[in-house]
This record gives C-alpha cells, sequence and structure tokens, in this order.
C-alpha cells in the first residue's frame, strides 16, 4: 500500500486544548528560552510539554506541533499493548504434523508462529547485563535457540523417527509485511530494522564480528548455512585514519558483502545484521537439529507466507476508518474493519509446543533497550485481537489510534506509519505524549508499564545519561533516535516531591553531533529542580 493519499481531513470539531504557559513568563520557561538560544542548537526545531501527573499544563513550547517521534512511538505502543493485550498475554510456538504408529511424519512438519517475538531469543527476563555494551564485542556464537530445541525434545518423545516431506516455516498468522511504510531500504541488512514475522526467532538478526588483520577476520555467527560473506575490509596501520566498517545487502540476496578499513591497533568491530526470512530461518534450523537427534527428514527446509492484501493509501484507510471506541476494542469486540478470513492451521495434530513469556515481560525488554521489532510484533498481535483482525499493520495502527482517542487526543496531533518509531513519516505532538502519559498513569497495569521505561543513570537507554544526583535514578523516560531528530519523554520526581510529565522533541539538530541531547538533558534537569 502506498504511503501517500490525501491529507488528513480536518476534525468535524475544533478540538479545545489546555493552554499551556510559554515564552518566559514562569521561571522554568526563561531558563529553558536561555538553554534554547544556544547557537550549537538554536536553528533546531523543539518541541516541549510538560505537565503534573494529572495534565495540568506546566509549561509548553511549540507543543502543538508535529515531531518524528523516533522510538518514543513505542509509549503508545507497547502501553497500547498492555490495555488491549493485557501484561498476562501469553503466544504460542506450535509444530504440526500427521505421526502415525511408525514413529513416521507422513508429509510436512510444520513449525507455525504464534507471534512470540523473543522466541530462540532467551534474553527474558530483561536484565541490564544483557544490553549492548561499547567494551569489545565477545567472540560470536550462533543463538543457542533453546525454544527450539526443547520442541525438538517433545518431537523425540512423542516417538518421531522420519519426516516423509519438508520441514515448513510457516509464519502465515499475519499477511507478510516485513517491513512497514516509509522504512529505509539501507535499514534492511541490520539488526535494528529486523524483517517482521508471526514465526521470529532469536530476533531475527545474527552477530557479525570484524577483527583486523592481514586479512581481517569476518566471522558471521549462524546455525545454519545461510548467508555467504563477502570481505572487502582493509587493515590500515595502527592508528592511520579509517573508514570504519560498512555491510550491505542487496534485495533478495543472501551475500553480505563487508567492506571498509579499520586500523591493526583497533578493537574488534561488532555488528548485528538481520535475518532476511526469518520463518525461512527457523525452518532450516529445526531441519539440522533433527537430522542431529537422528531423524530423517525426506524434504527440504521452506518458509510459507501470507500475500498482503493491496489496501491502497495506508493513511487514507488509517484515517477514513471508524475505529471502535476502545471502551469496547475489548478482545473479540467488533470493529468496522474489513473482515478476512485467517488462514486455517494445518490439517494434522500438534505434536509440540511452546508458550511465551507474558507480555508485561517482553515490554520491560522492549522498552529498556529499544527493540524494534517487538514494539512491532505488539502492532501486529493488536491487529490479530480484533473481531476482524488479519494481524495487518493497518489493522493494528487503527486498535492503538482508537485507544489514543479514547485516551482523548486530538486526532490532528498523531499520526503512526509503524509501531517502533523507525519510519521517519511517524509524527506526534509534544502535548499529545504529555496527555497520554497523564492517562496511561490512571491505568491499573501502569506500575508495571512504568517500570518498563528507562531509568536515569541505572539501566536500559538511559543507563549513561543523568549520572548524578539529584535526577539519578529519579527519572523513567523512553528514549528515541532517528537521524537527525531525537525525542525523550516520560516522568520524574521532582524536587518538589511530585512527580512531573515531561516530552521533549528536537528535529533537524546539526548532523552527527550531540550538543541537542545535552541540552535535551539540561532542560529536563531544570524541570527536576523547578517543579
Amino acid at each position: 500500500m502506498s504511503a501517500q493519499g490525501p491529507a488528513a481531513t480536518p476534525s468535524a470539531e475544533v478540538f479545545v486544548h489546555p493552554v499551556y504557559p510559554n515564552g518566559s513568563t514562569t521561571p522554568l520557561g526563561k531558563q529553558v528560552e536561555t538553554l534554547l538560544e544556544d547557537p550549537a542548537v538554536s536553528r533546531a526545531h523543539w518541541g516541549i510539554a510538560v505537565t503534573r501527573l494529572d495534565g495540568t499544563p506546566l509549561y509548553g513550547h511549540d507543543e502543538g506541533k508535529l515531531f518524528r517521534p523516533a522510538s518514543n512511538n513505542k509509549i503508545f505502543t507497547t502501553a497500547t499493548a498492555m490495555a488491549l493485550l493485557g501484561p498476562g498475554k501469553k503466544f504460542d510456538t506450535r509444530v504440526f504434523g500427521k505421526l502415525n504408529a511408525t514413529g513416521t511424519v507422513t508429509g510436512d512438519l510444520t513449525l507455525v508462529g504464534g507471534g512470540d517475538a523473543n522466541f530462540g531469543a532467551d534474553d527474558l527476563p530483561y536484565a541490564p547485563h544483557s544490553e549492548s555494551s561499547s567494551g569489545t564485542p565477545a567472540p560470536p556464537k550462533p543463538p543457542a535457540l533453546t525454544d527450539l530445541k526443547a520442541l525438538v525434545d517433545q518431537l523425540v518423545a512423542r516417538g518421531v523417527k522420519r519426516i516423509t516431506g519438508d520441514v515448513v516455516g510457516d509464519d502465515t498468522l499475519y499477511p507478510y509485511e516485513p517491513y512497514a511504510e516509509s522504512w529505509a531500504q539501507d535499514d534492511e541488512v541490520w539488526g535494528y530494522g529486523a524483517p517482521v514475522s508471526a514465526l521470529s526467532i532469536a530476533n531475527n538478526q545474527l552477530e557479525l564480528v570484524v577483527t583486523p588483520g592481514q586479512p581481517a577476520k569476518i566471522q558471521l555467527q549462524q546455525n545454519v548455512p545461510y548467508y555467504r560473506v563477502q570481505s572487502e575490509v582493509e587493515t590500515v596501520a595502527a592508528g592511520q585514519r579509517a573508514d570504519g566498517i560498512q555491510v550491505e545487502r542487496l534485495p533478495s540476496s543472501r551475500v553480505i558483502r563487508v567492506y571498509g578499513s579499520m586500523a591493526a591497533d583497533a578493537a574488534p568491530d561488532g555488528e548485528e545484521v538481520a535475518i532476511a526470512d526469518p520463518a525461512e530461518y527457523a525452518a532450516k534450523a529445526l531441519r539440522r537439529m533433527l537430522v542431529r537427534r537422528g531423524i530423517t527428514v525426506t524434504g527440504k527446509a521452506r518458509a510459507k507466507h501470507q500475500p498482503p492484501a493491496d489496501a491502497g493509501s495506508y493513511r487514507a484507510e488509517l484515517l477514513a476508518a471508524d475505529p471502535c471506541d476502545a471502551t469496547t476494542v475489548a478482545i473479540g469486540a467488533q470493529c468496522r474493519i474489513e473482515c478476512r478470513t485467517p488462514p486455517p492451521p494445518p490439517a494434522a495434530e500438534m505434536l509440540a509446543s511452546h508458550t511465551s513469556a507474558p507480555l508485561a515481560e517482553d515490554v520491560v525488554l522492549t522498552n529498556k533497550v529499544s527493540q524494534n521489532l517487538h514494539a512491532e510484533l505488539f502492532l501486529h498481535n493488536l491487529g490479530r485481537q480484533s473481531a476482524c483482525g488479519d494481524g495487518s499493520i493497518l489493522v493494528g495502527a487503527r486498535l492503538i489510534r482508537a485507544n489514543l482517542l479514547h485516551a482523548g487526543l486530538d486526532p490532528d496531533d498523531f499520526l503512526f506509519f509503524d509501531g517502533s518509531g523507525l519510519s521517519d513519516h511517524d509524527l506526534v505532538a509534544p502535548r499529545a505524549t504529555a496527555t497520554f502519559l497523564a492517562y496511561v498513569a490512571k491505568q491499573p497495569w501502569f506500575p508495571q508499564w512504568k517500570a518498563s521505561l528507562p531509568d536515569s543513570g541505572e539501566n536500559g537507554s538511559l543507563a549513561h545519561r543523568f549520572p548524578d544526583a539529584p535526577v539519578k535514578g529519579h527519572i523513567f523516560a523512553k528514549t528515541g533516535t532517528l537521524g537527525e531528530s531525537r525525542a525523550l519523554s516520560g516522568y520524574l520526581d521532582a524536587a518538589s516531591g511530585r512527580t512531573v510529565i515531561f516530552s521533549i522533541f528536537v528535529d533537524d539538530h546539526t548532523p552527527a553531533t550531540t550538543a541537542d541531547r545535552a541540552t535535551m538533558d539540561k532542560i529536563v534537569t531544570a524541570i527536576a529542580a523547578a517543579e
């Protein structure tokens, strides 16, 4: 579907917003305006909204303008998943086949994805040591794929000895939309831009480490032969300027080109590359495990996808929809969206199954480390929950939009093309984010969700920001970075003892600098002291 289409239709009624004190009319405003006059950041576009926990405005600076949220998008996605799927929601990955008394599976053995974002990943529950570090990468190892091994154990226990057909990785729970609208093509090679699949495995990424030498050593640890690595890395003399390491993969190709240069005394460079077709990779890995356990497999490993429907213009369809009020969007409720019959399960017996951890555990991981794939899977899983839901991006986005409208947001204050914020077409106003954060604070699952936000100076993407008292450990906020856009929104414990909501966005800052981030942190510190 096209990302283009008619502009948003103006709201039938004028949305009345509370008035935000602005300019230098307050002590806080005077401090913020002074910070924004710094030549290092004054040419960027800034948007700020500060409120009490109940939503009462305290300060605003262009709070009604639209900005790219980057990973602040995950605030809306993960909170909606908590609201509509529930903190305890779990997902099943199952294996089907026609097993006879002699231990033969007649025909295909099918691994059916159920939308589990953590299948084969072994990274729950979240712990700070699971975050990426800037130190020397450890020697890469293939993903452990513990969950897949457990399924093989179950098959062996059932007496499976032979499979006469193929091993199929089935991700037809959703239409096959591996990439959301307007994602940059050059993101697709990297782990942060990994394709979305109802049968995801090991976060749909593999670790690659490049070590200087003559020639440079390149290690890509994969469980099965999947990619061929083409090395064009040059090692230059110690201390000499190097270009760095780049990775490239053409669409539909299984060749990864690694190129660039690094100094002879440089530390190894660690990268994460995306698995092009996770369902196919899972099928290949399962087939290899079966064979190694002494099970004969006659056929090959392959993927099974559900082709997406052409829904026309995404934006037009999203805004033209009449989304259900979130009070009736509960599981099984009827939304006025086009119904499509979901694919039937394989006409065979379920031979093995794996159940995921509760959704709330994954929300913690997703927000702490800003995991794009998991946020996208939340969106797709939301799209499977309405009565007519097909698991598509569009239907999931409609449910998120419905929840935000129910929370009291101006329909013209936000437009999302994905669940993670990787799209630079996503837009949101700071006042919308602050309003939503105030709404979320009233929900029964709020303590669990708030605990998922990075904690200043302690963990997640704020582990190395706000490291000193009095703000260390007192800011709970979601970060966001995309190109020349940056965001930080959440809650802080102010000097007064009150909890304050803030949302700060900056667009079009000077490239390749962090002056905007430093100014953003000074603004947050000023808010904490003033309120």
